[in-house]
């Protein structure tokens, strides 16, 4: 079994920049691939970065260039840098990680763009 915590979420206004952090209760040197989905009420979870044990980046095209997610296998933390928020980013945030085709969620960090 794998925790995971997010932390970081918070409200920000429209072009502020905000850091999540999820935080794995073991070594994410294992992970196939780690990443952050987002949700808003009504609507499906979408993918909005992924990397994997390789160090390979996606992103979901309405983040590219703002977002940028990255790992640190020391800390077994994950990290998404979100720059440029627009109101549309506001959503519970969560993180995602896949050890030997397991996927394990955190609990989800609001996040909230608003002036």
């Amino acid at each position: 079994q794998v925790q995971l915590v997010e932390s970081g979420g918070g409200l920000v206004q429209p072009g502020g920049s905000l850091r999540l952090s999820c935080a794995a209760s073991r070594s994410i040197v294992s992970t196939n691939a780690m990443g952050w989905y987002r949700q808003t009420p009504g609507k499906q979870r979408e993918l909005v970065a992924i990397i994997t044990e390789g160090a390979n980046t996606n992103y979901a095209d309405s983040v590219k260039g703002r977002f940028t997610i990255s790992r640190d296998n020391v800390k077994n933390t994950q990290y998404l840098q979100m720059n440029s928020l627009k109101p549309e980013d506001t959503a519970v945030y969560y993180c995602y990680a896949n050890y030997r085709a397991t996927a394990y969620w955190g609990q989800g960090t609001q996040v909230t763009v608003s002036s």
